[in-house]
């Protein structure tokens, strides 16, 4: 059983099936993921700019454009791709497990209709051209069906996936998102047992705050609805408290907190958000084991505040295997300085990422762009492991936030509805949580390319412990005489040893030289690992210049079966490239030191290796 446990033929279940897959996630949301790893293929613009078009890996032998090439076993969750509707029109394809004949094979069209991508995790988000809009016509392909395989994934379309010329019938736009698997776990039980409403309302004066709940002992915060009289509700924030913490793990706006900043129009999602009413509701299962307080701060300097507010406790989480839901310190209203990605939220420890809403407001009246791509960095990997070609894209919509309101069961977005663009997007993961291990960074460009003023707000909330879950235990340098001899190293079949001038992907790096080697044949070398490990992580700074580089790996003289080391993308203008391997614990654990050959495999012209850190898994 996979750690995720994903459905696995969607085509035999019905909507309601999957529906209650995700639901059945909603409560299993505070457990800890180890050997689990999200991903990102896409049309990112390779060179930094803005052309965040031409979206493929290779040409297979049938003439094929891959989208997706991963091996071993995992679950796409997110699959998107924007396309004109007068532009031709691809075939998309998806092979599973090393089949040779697609498992589904969809038309745009068929998005929302065809089973298994089937309202409404999977439609067609439709922009025109209507004025002030004007922006269309413009079709967004999504789909939120989960799709597991064991032992790889393939997306393919029939065209080119290339240009933004809608005259010429270009477009390339789009992305997967993806879980990888590494270890095999059992799937826990979300705790069964009874609850009690703590129900309350008040009027909280100005520059005053209301503790809605204090409750002493275990247990956890299964679902709150808040209900806000008109008025001072922009100035209402959250205050929680879990277990007598004295930073709160949740300080932050109450539009923030419950997915839309920007409060024009009613947006809601499977996990929060407004009911029609104007109820806001979350359904973020919320443990603690020693104490639990909420409470409501009106920051109005002269308005009073009435809210009425419902909250049901039910029974505790195991705590050894659970963490606390958090709201990363919360981003607030900056204008942002050119060149650098604004930091909606960060933070150090495990856990993983559930939600994150993003907002952008104008600056003089100046035009705000939703070009800016979303950048997510986990672990210090230098290399973003989430990416997205517009933060719109990061919601699924496309062309800009200028329908609102618009949301689906886990993404959606609220804004101004005018040229001007103004908005909060909300992007919300379930069954695809973004786990990390060490911590994360999540980052969003302003304008285009960090190159128009623009101002930026957000939160991301996530499960979490303040612990990390992974160590640096070693390291290798590939271009250093006494780091080869340290570690044994020895490369057969050598292509060449070079020094390489680079940049990484991101928007801090600058250019950075290292040497290194490219082979055909095999690398050897051994490292020092932590003999209470639970598994060793394998990070490669490598030259992409050439994509499809593959290696098989090698524990002591035993190959690791379940995947090879393989990166289909590549990147000819940044190529720094920082990719991972996980090494199961099975082949690891109880040592403190590993020899490792990686054998050259495939039709890359060599398996470039210029540094690797070695990390240890702690839990």
């Amino acid at each position: 059983m996979n750690v995720a446990e994903s459905i696995t033929d969607p085509a035999a279940q019905t909507v309601p099936d999957v529906l209650a897959w995700h639901e059945a996630e909603l409560a299993r949301l505070p457990f800890l993921r180890p050997g689990l790893t999200a991903h990102y293929e896409g049309s990112i613009d390779k060179a930094g700019g803005n052309a965040d078009w031409d979206w493929w890996l290779y040409q297979d032998g049938r003439g094929e454009w891959v989208l997706l090439d991963v091996d071993g076993p995992g679950c796409v969750h997110h699959f998107v791709q924007h396309r004109y509707p007068t532009c031709p029109e691809p075939v998309f394809r998806f092979y599973f497990n090393g089949e040779t004949e697609p498992r589904y094979t969809m038309r745009p069209a068929d998005f929302g209709r065809k089973a298994p991508f089937l309202k409404p995790l999977a439609d067609v988000f439709e922009g025109d051209d209507v004025p002030p809009r004007g922006r269309g016509p413009i079709w967004v392909v999504r789909s939120m069906v989960p799709m597991e395989f064991q032992k790889g994934c393939r997306i393919t379309s029939s065209i080119k996936l290339e240009g933004c010329d809608r005259a010429k019938g270009e477009g390339g736009w789009g992305h997967v998102i993806y879980h990888r698997y590494s270890e095999t776990a059992l799937r826990p039980e979300e705790p069964r047992g009874g609850t009690e409403l703590r129900s309350c309302a008040a009027t909280i004066p100005a520059a005053c705050e209301h503790e809605v709940l204090a409750h002493q002992g275990a247990g956890s915060v299964r679902s709150w609805r808040l209900r806000v009289a008109a008025g001072v509700h922009r100035d209402l924030w959250i205050r929680i408290r879990w277990d007598g913490e004295e930073t709160p793990p949740v300080w932050c706006p109450l539009g923030a907190f419950f997915g839309n900043e920007f409060g024009a129009h009613r947006v809601g999602f499977l996990t929060h958000g407004q009911e029609e009413d104007g109820t806001y509701y979350c359904r973020f299962p919320m443990p603690f084991w020693k104490s639990a307080q909420v409470t409501l701060c009106n920051r109005s300097e002269s308005e009073a505040c009435s809210v009425e507010s419902e909250i049901e406790v039910g029974p505790a989480y195991p705590e050894a295997t659970c963490g606390y839901f958090r709201a990363a310190e919360y981003c607030p209203s900056q204008d942002v300085t050119s060149g650098r990605d604004s930091v909606i939220g960060a933070a150090q420890g495990r856990g993983h990422i559930v939600a994150a809403t993003l907002t952008g407001r104008s600056v003089d009246g100046r035009y705000v762009s939703c070009e800016g791509d979303v950048r997510l960095h986990l672990d210090g990997s230098t290399t973003p492991q989430i990416e997205s070609d517009g933060s719109e894209s990061h919601a699924g919509y496309g062309w800009g936030f200028v329908y609102p309101p618009q949301s689906n069961p886990f993404s959606g977005y609220d804004g101004s509805g005018d040229p001007l663009c103004e908005f909060s997007e909300t992007r919300v993961h379930v069954g695809d949580v973004i786990p990390f291990r060490m911590g994360f960074r999540f980052g969003l460009e302003a304008g285009d390319c960090n190159d128009a003023p623009m101002r930026h707000s957000g939160v991301v909330l996530y499960y979490g412990r303040a612990e990390p879950a992974t160590m640096l235990t070693d390291t290798v340098d590939i271009g250093d005489f006494e780091s080869e001899k340290i570690h044994a190293y020895r490369v057969e079949g050598l292509v060449s040893r070079e020094e390489v001038t680079a940049r990484y992907e991101d928007e801090l790096s600058l250019e950075l030289t290292n040497t290194g080697v490219a082979h055909r044949g095999a690398s050897e070398f051994a490292v020092s690992i932590s003999p209470e490990n639970t598994g060793v992580r394998l990070r490669r700074r490598s030259d992409q210049l050439y994509g499809r580089q593959r290696a098989r790996v090698f524990v002591d003289g035993v190959r690791v079966e379940e995947y090879d080391w393989y990166v289909a993308d590549r990147n000819p203008h940044r190529r720094w490239l920082e990719d991972e391997f996980e090494i199961p614990s099975r082949y690891t654990r109880g040592k403190d030191q590993i020899h490792l050959r990686l054998e050259h495999m495939g039709s890359a012209p060599g398996w470039t290796e210029f540094f690797y850190w070695v990390f240890s898994h702690t839990v």
